[in-house]
């Protein structure tokens, strides 16, 4: 297996989703929104800058390279959350999509294991033009089950953290979570360990390799 599972064409799903810049947006609203409440104490007032901040990440996004969709989507999520907050009053309810986001899906990525069609398979799979090929291959399908369960331990960390905050209503550590564990930081430790899984199966060992000579 090529290392550019996860570093090229595996990737190109990922990237069409937004990439990284998506990830990092949509952290960037749910720190926009703390930093507001904490100055103003005010949950309309931190809405409408967050709603402003990824407005501003939109446009500089569809400028440099009209990804009109990409832009929406991120404008999307952080409307939802503007109009919970800001319907409610509580600050907390900001952060409730982020919530609902990890818990559907640690469930979704935890069913494709169950089933044996994990999804990650599914993603590299259409992203290298394969479609279900590798379905056929008991290793690789072990392997792509192990990365899915590594994206259930992140989803199931987050929701665990994240649920009691939310329902307690402590915005301060649950919007500091929000980013941690529902952002980049999270999303980067995974995909890295994906990598490591797939890197470290793909590599014969030095055994194979002496027989090779």
């Amino acid at each position: 297996m090529s290392l550019d599972v996860l570093t090229q064409k595996s990737l190109s799903w990922f990237a069409a989703m937004g990439g990284w810049r998506t990830v990092a947006e949509g952290a960037a609203s749910r720190v926009l929104f703390l930093v507001a409440y904490l100055v103003t104490g005010q949950v309309s007032t931190s809405a409408l800058v967050a709603v402003g901040g990824v407005a501003v990440f939109a446009v500089a996004r569809v400028l440099a390279g009209r990804k009109y969709w990409q832009a929406a989507v991120g404008l999307v999520v952080v409307g939802v959350s503007a109009s919970l907050a800001g319907s409610t009053g509580h600050a907390a309810d900001f952060y409730l999509p982020t919530v609902l986001m990890q818990a559907a899906g640690g469930a979704v990525f935890l069913a494709s294991i169950l089933v044996r069609w994990p999804v990650i398979g599914l993603a590299v799979g259409a992203a290298r033009a394969e479609r279900f090929g590798w379905r056929r291959d008991p290793a690789r399908r072990r392997r792509y089950q192990l990365c899915t369960a590594v994206f259930v331990a992140k989803y199931g960390i987050a929701t665990i953290v994240l649920l009691p905050l939310y329902l307690t209503g402590k915005v301060t550590p649950l919007g500091i979570a929000a980013v941690l564990l529902g952002g980049a930081p999270a999303m980067g430790v995974c995909v890295y360990l994906c990598w490591r899984i797939l890197r470290a199966r793909a590599d014969p060992a030095p055994a194979a390799i002496g027989q090779n000579r």
